[in-house]
């Protein structure tokens, strides 16, 4: 029996987010695909005293950091590649608004993968012996801070190796190019660890690009890498991660990630960006005015587009994913 798990970007915050929660987003790359539009919703419902999980700083930890969402932040990569420094995150930061603790990149993977196997922590020879190890953001005063990776024993071999702590976040939104309406999802592209923390989250939002009937998970088993039985909700929002890329459907808006950067790095910057790209594009037309319908188009005339030609014949329309929206919110009244 099938199961709809589709409901509105606005429910889904509202349904599974709360103030001070800890909160993880699975992102690609620091410029590829991240559940962006999930956290500009985050800051339309206020959501304040976050603690954010991101295996990669994307320009959803940039911004809610700079509208001060978020106090309490962990990942392994805080820039924008070619963009520069993200500079809301920093400005949180040297502020003294939000303490951002410092991991590998290889290191936050594990400590996914670690929730994601139910471990209490993960034995890892990396980071050992670094500052990374002995500087906690959440111990400033205390060196070498020792409970951030505790030095364990092998009991085998007695090797000395660090223990990281396992992560399972109350909540993560995962941006995937297609899933259909039982939450069953293919991601194009790079996964950076939304396998494992699909696994690990104890509640998941899908944020996809496109819904597709579920015959298309049927005929492409082996790519399904997130399966509808993780899934507690899919949201559909054409352009989620913009003004990053999604391979296959939209290119990265290059010119929007230097205006954003730009305008994160002030309060007067940030108020007028959230004003503009946020608190004005609630509804999906209002969000894809403000992209603009010349960048829309041209963003979508990607050198990738054919990566998503085998998937086309089962995308639904417009049309067809409100009707099935609007059955779940009449589920919802009865």
């Amino acid at each position: 029996m099938s199961t709809n798990k589709l409901v509105s970007l606005r429910d889904a915050v509202a349904r599974f987010s709360a103030d001070g929660m800890q909160y993880a987003s699975g992102a690609a790359l620091p410029v590829g695909s991240d559940a962006i539009a999930f956290g500009r919703e985050l800051l339309r419902q206020k959501r304040v005293r976050l603690h954010a999980l991101f295996h990669c700083n994307s320009q959803q930890l940039n911004l809610l950091a700079a509208a001060g969402a978020v106090d309490r932040a962990e990942c392994g990569f805080s820039g924008l590649e070619v963009f520069g420094f993200a500079n809301g995150l920093r400005r949180a930061v040297e502020s003294g608004r939000l303490a951002l603790e410092d991991y590998s990149n290889l290191s936050m993977a594990l400590r996914f993968l670690g929730g994601a196997m139910n471990w209490p922590f993960v034995p890892a020879t990396v980071n050992v012996g670094s500052d990374i190890a002995w500087r906690s953001a959440f111990a400033p005063d205390t060196y070498p801070a020792e409970e951030k990776i505790p030095v364990v024993t092998d009991p085998f071999t007695g090797k000395k190796l660090g223990a990281l702590i396992s992560l399972k976040p109350e909540l993560a939104a995962i941006h995937v190019t297609l899933s259909d309406p039982e939450g069953n999802a293919i991601m194009i592209g790079t996964e950076w660890s939304r396998f494992e923390l699909s696994r690990a989250a104890k509640k998941l939002v899908l944020v996809a690009d496109h819904i597709v009937d579920p015959a298309c998970a049927r005929q492409y088993p082996n790519l399904v890498r997130i399966p509808g039985v993780l899934v507690d909700a899919v949201v559909w929002q054409p352009f989620a991660a913009w003004p990053q890329s999604s391979p296959g459907v939209y290119d990265i808006d290059e010119a929007h990630m230097r205006l954003m950067n730009e305008e994160l790095a002030t309060e007067e910057g940030t108020a007028r960006y959230v004003e503009k790209f946020v608190t004005k594009t609630a509804s999906l037309d209002d969000y894809l005015a403000a992209i603009g319908a010349e960048t829309v188009e041209k963003l979508q005339k990607s050198s990738t587009s054919f990566l998503l030609d085998p998937y086309r014949k089962w995308i639904k329309t417009r049309e067809e994913v409100e009707t099935l929206l609007a059955q779940n919110a009449l589920k919802g009244d009865e």
